[in-house]
């Protein structure tokens, strides 16, 4: 029985499309999506390019999908002339990509909380970190930190995280995730993104820094990791 306190907790949770991309859109119109997601605002232009069609039929893609509240244009001076279109996701395209079972996992996660206790929460949500680094512990390889952070943006991006492996110097590789499984679990539970963190240190055998936050109003989530030097035995 759902005390009236856990079905108010319950209530205040929106629901989740769960059709996301794989109902109701084009080949074309889930590209544009995925693009939008990835690179942010981008100009009718390229747009057309990256599709490889004319910029009037990406127009009339992109049109529809601003009918549909998830794509918003802006427009930005470009020297002489008109200013030039850029098109972005909306805030209403949250919910297409996806989000982990997100109303589940929050209903779940507020009912621990409520009867044992914040500390319960983490302490789940690092049993399932754990669960995550023991299943995928032997595909990262023993390789250079840079084949190593590749496999890890492997494992994230089936995790629907769109990962991205960025720039790789000397001793630091970024990685970048465009995408946001937990968002909602995140803005409740900020400790998520602490224990992912931690997670990735251990399957990498390295330093792992968070300089942008999706949950904290970036455009991606970026992680600089850095090797660790070995220490003469």
């Amino acid at each position: 029985m759902i005390s009236r306190v856990d079905g108010d907790a319950m209530a205040s949770i929106p629901e989740v499309d769960e059709g996301g991309l794989e109902t109701g859109f084009s080949s074309s119109k889930k590209q544009i999506l995925l693009t939008l997601k990835r690179q942010g605002a981008v100009s009718l232009t390229d747009l057309a390019a990256s599709l490889r069609i004319s910029k009037m039929a990406t127009l009339k893609h992109l049109t529809v999908l601003e009918g549909k509240g998830l794509v918003e244009r802006s427009f930005r001076a470009a020297g002489r002339g008109r200013p030039r279109a850029f098109f972005a996701l909306s805030r209403g395209s949250t919910g297409l990509f996806p989000e982990a079972y997100t109303h589940m996992t929050l209903c779940a996660l507020r009912f621990i909380e409520e009867k044992i206790g914040r500390e319960a929460v983490e302490r789940l949500l690092k049993q399932r970190a754990q669960e995550v680094l023991d299943a995928n512990r032997n595909r990262v390889p023993d390789g250079s930190l840079k084949e190593r952070v590749a496999e890890l943006v492997k494992i994230r991006d089936e995790g629907g995280y769109m990962a991205e492996l960025g720039h790789a110097g000397r001793n630091v590789v970024e990685m970048m995730e465009h995408n946001c499984p937990i968002m909602a679990v995140a803005e409740a539970y900020p400790e998520a993104c602490g224990v992912e963190r931690e997670m990735f240190q251990k399957l990498l055998a390295a330093d792992v820094e968070t300089s942008h936050r999706v949950v904290a109003g970036d455009a991606v989530c970026r992680f600089l990791i850095r090797g660790r030097t070995k220490v003469p035995a």
